[in-house]
């Protein structure tokens, strides 16, 4: 699987996009060749080597020569792609983008998408990045893509309606499900274009993410800032894995909330650690500490997916004497996993199961199918669990019993 990683701590626009994917091994006579098909007037596409803040990045440009006559709407835009040769999932991908564009001006603008219309020159800039980009992925096989929070600048811009805050009307409403930051210099960072070919193409957004980079390209901005690299860095590779046992591993990131607690009846643990599971939390765990001043207290900690992590923050708050809790992005590593059934004398279990490469398997039975059957029964819950192992050993065919492991997040 190749996998890109955008680094968007200087923003992100069209042309940062072409210039980091060029830097990081796209050809652009193949990007040219490809995008021959699609008529976007005349125009050429340049690339150079340039230096920003200190780091040298390429520079993509579009030379237009002969524009459209007219403004273009959404409907004209898709009509262009659609009768161009590109591939089918370039096409989809390219339309979509520019469908999040017409929403965002839509709503600037107070019309609807399909009232929005694309300038007869900036168009073709639009045109160029926005297929070129979704191109360019296709064309080196990209086929996971994750991105940073995205740094939208500050300050304000100049536009035909007078000085506007930083960001503009558009890249506010795209920015509605991507994390953003502001640092910096006080000017705009992020385009509009950039911002949804990014949102278009990113699964996932957070630190780097566990890979072996192959290359990594930088792609740079129109504007040389004094002091300030105004570049999009992007990592390309393959997701990282490691060898031997954890060879058919996943990677994901999640968020790891914790708080210290030293004034909580321990009594009410249980309780928390239940709706902490019922909010989201993978794994639930508590860690003796000594904190300031000598005292005993408890590390109470939980992993959650990010979807997640505003559920979970609001479990600790309510249900512990906590004031703050702290966020840690980390990276993991999972074996792919999956629920079989067995039947014991006494009951039905589920077991979890997990392959850990060539013929190796590791499972465990669910501890909860184990103790409600121990408590109808009045056998102990260590019976019930060796009896499940040794029925799923039967049911594999094996002579030998498998490996009772904890579960792990």
């Amino acid at each position: 699987m190749t996998h890109l990683h955008f680094d968007c701590f200087s923003g992100i626009s069209g042309d940062m996009v072409l210039g980091a994917l060029v830097d990081a091994g796209l050809p652009l006579k193949g990007l040219v060749r490809g995008l021959a098909s699609v008529r976007a007037g005349e125009y050429v596409l340049r690339s150079k080597r340039v230096s920003r803040g200190g780091l040298h990045a390429t520079k993509v440009e579009v030379v237009i020569r002969d524009g459209f006559r007219s403004p273009l709407s959404l409907h004209a835009i898709h009509r262009t792609i659609r009768s161009s040769r590109l591939p089918a999932p370039v096409k989809d991908r390219s339309r979509e983008v520019f469908e999040r564009l017409a929403r965002a001006e839509g709503i600037a603008h107070r019309v609807a998408p399909t009232q929005v219309k694309f300038h007869e020159v900036g168009v073709v800039d639009s045109l160029v990045d926005v297929v070129g980009s979704v191109l360019g992925c296709h064309l080196l096989g990209i086929e996971r893509v994750t991105a940073s929070p995205v740094n939208l600048g500050s300050g304000t811009i100049d536009s035909a309606h007078g000085l506007l805050p930083v960001p503009g009307p558009a890249v506010a409403a795209l920015a509605r499900s991507v994390p953003v930051f502001s640092a910096g210099p006080t000017r705009e960072l992020t385009t509009p274009t950039g911002i949804a070919i990014l949102s278009t193409l990113a699964q996932a957004y957070g630190p780097l993410p566990l890979m072996r980079p192959r290359t990594i390209g930088y792609g740079a901005g129109t504007a040389d800032l004094d002091g300030w690299p105004n570049v999009l860095r992007v990592f390309l590779g393959e997701p990282f894995l490691t060898s031997g046992s954890l060879s058919s591993g996943e990677s994901d990131a999640v968020v790891q909330v914790e708080t210290n607690l030293d004034d909580l009846n321990p009594q009410v643990y249980d309780t928390v650690m239940d709706r902490l599971f019922v909010a989201g939390a993978l794994d639930v765990t508590l860690t003796p500490v000594i904190m300031k001043q000598g005292r005993p207290g408890v590390l109470l900690a939980a992993l959650a997916p990010r979807q997640k992590v505003e559920a979970v923050v609001g479990v600790m708050m309510r249900e512990t004497t906590t004031l703050g809790v702290r966020l840690h992005e980390v990276g993991r590593l999972v074996l792919p996993r999956h629920m079989e059934t067995v039947r014991t004398r006494s009951g039905v279990v589920r077991v979890k199961v997990a392959r850990t490469g060539a013929q190796g398997v590791k499972a465990a039975p669910e501890y909860r199918d184990c103790k409600k059957i121990a408590e109808q029964t009045g056998r102990p819950v260590r019976e019930i669990m060796e009896e499940a192992m040794l029925a799923f050993a039967k049911a594999r065919g094996r002579t030998r019993h498998s490996s009772l492991v904890t579960r792990h997040p």
